[in-house]
């Protein structure tokens, strides 16, 4: 299809929805115009970036007379998602061609290690419209996700053109892999009390073993905003104790009436928060390239050398799995060094009910159970209970429930014992031939931008409608 053609359908589309004919005219004869490409100069870095930035504004302002997502008629509904796409492709493009010059401009030439969701936002605040800004994803987060129309697409065609150049991906996830601003200044405080009670999160240091506990027992401990950046400085504290040796992963005790008193490992993603707007896409990006990923691959070292890039600080870790690992849960066996679970558990990963992409479990999970068991497990909702062959390749051992604190002490002191100084290289040995550093960078890469489509899509609404009750269910502050 050509441009003229294209052009001539997204009229037709902004019209029938409502918006004024000369104003649709006009933008499209701008978007069409706009020269997007590199010129070969990163001065003009901010003037082009602001050109674009303004007329992706334009073009959001369009969206400003319809009624909210959830309430347009058909044509209106076919018009801003054609503003959408309009908008995003511009962002692509651009940032696809100035890539080099704007992570530059935001990491003053790559020597400041920016967080990626800190870097999303000064790139909103230096071109407003390029990316948007922490005020207008707050207001975002006040409409259900029916509502929203897709501003955080834009920081998914930011991460994902980022990530794309191995330049800059390597340096983004050297950045991601550093430790917490929050878990430095508590390390000397863990070092003398032995525990952290972080909210969602606690860690507690026992001999030389660190052990991390998921507190949300309202939601059956899934993961949420709230529990991510605990669980991750909780993580850090372990990394960065000289004296532990080993980590271990647990779920705490809940209080949901059927698992009342018991501990739970991991009910995946708090879908409920999801439906009612209260997750941001950024929890996707800064969960896989931070806390998943210093489990897998431990902290950066102060000095980043690209010709060194898995030179890290990293520890075993145990997970211990209770009732189910559901999800996020399940994706998080796919990097752990020993995995412990009760009999009667359970692992699965609901992304086609979801409507999403279940984190890095499809370049993981197919190592363990191979491809057609994973794309089962992905695509076609198969569960993994523990005791099924495929179980067996997820799980090192199972444990009856009553037996399950003395199998994690036995663990912990059979690896301790037998010393730890060959751990980190082997983890890495290990790395390099099952996923190298730039794999996962190709990986997140395509990742973060679908993922941003998958979060904001009228399917993942109608997934949770029919296979989560969605309707029915209220946030537990409500």
């Amino acid at each position: 299809m050509n441009a003229t053609v294209a052009n001539e359908q997204h009229r037709h589309l902004l019209v029938s929805a409502g918006v004024d004919a000369s104003t649709v005219t006009q933008w499209l004869g701008d978007v069409a115009r706009i020269d997007v490409g590199f010129a070969g100069d990163s001065r003009q870095l901010d003037a082009r970036a602001q050109a674009v930035a303004k007329l992706i504004r334009r073009g959001w302002t369009m969206l400003d007379p319809l009624p909210l997502r959830s309430q347009r008629s058909r044509e209106q509904k076919a018009g801003g998602e054609s503003i959408v796409s309009i908008a995003t492709n511009l962002c692509r493009g651009f940032v696809r061609a100035w890539r080099e010059p704007i992570y530059a401009a935001l990491t003053q030439d790559f020597t400041r290690h920016v967080r990626v969701d800190d870097l999303v936002y000064q790139a909103a605040e230096r071109w407003p419209g390029l990316a948007p800004t922490r005020a207008e994803v707050a207001k975002e987060m006040e409409r259900v996700q029916a509502d929203k129309d897709g501003l955080e697409i834009f920081q998914g065609c930011l991460i994902g053109q980022l990530l794309t150049s191995q330049k800059i991906g390597l340096h983004m996830i050297n950045s991601m892999l550093r430790p917490t601003s929050e878990a430095l200044a508590k390390i000397e405080e863990f070092k003398r009390r032995g525990t952290i009670d972080l909210g969602a999160a606690r860690v507690e240091a026992r001999g030389e073993t660190g052990y991390v506990y998921v507190k949300h027992p309202q939601y059956l401990n899934a993961e949420d905003q709230e529990t991510l950046i605990p669980q991750e400085i909780a993580v850090d504290l372990v990394l960065l104790h000289p004296e532990l040796k080993m980590g271990v992963l647990r779920g705490d005790v809940v209080d949901h009436p059927r698992y009342r008193g018991r501990r739970v490992f991991n009910a995946g993603l708090n879908l409920t928060k999801v439906y009612y707007g209260k997750l941001p896409y950024l929890f996707y990006i800064v969960r896989d390239l931070g806390l998943v990923n210093k489990f897998f691959r431990g902290l950066a070292r102060a000095d980043f050398d690209p010709e060194q890039p898995e030179d890290t600080l990293e520890k075993p870790w145990l997970a211990a799995v209770e009732a189910f690992a559901i999800g996020g849960g399940c994706q998080l066996l796919l990097v752990m060094d020993y995995v412990i679970a009760e009999t009667g558990s359970y692992f699965n990963l609901p992304a086609r009910k979801e409507g999403i992409i279940p984190g890095c479990a499809n370049l993981r999970l197919p190592r363990f159970v191979g491809e057609r068991q994973a794309r089962a497990g992905i695509m076609f909702d198969k569960k993994f209970s523990v005791d099924s062959p495929e179980a067996a390749m997820l799980v090192n051992e199972i444990v009856p429930p009553e037996e399950m604190d003395q199998a994690i002490e036995r663990i912990v002191a059979t690896a301790v014992g037998s010393g730890m100084v060959s751990a980190g290289a082997n983890r890495k040995a290990l790395r390099v031939q099952a996923e190298p550093l730039d794999v996962f960078r190709r990986y997140m890469a395509l990742y973060a931008y679908e993922q941003a489509l998958c979060h904001l899509s009228d399917q993942l609404i109608a997934n949770l409608e029919h296979h989560w009750n969605a309707k029915q269910r209220r946030l537990a502050s409500l």
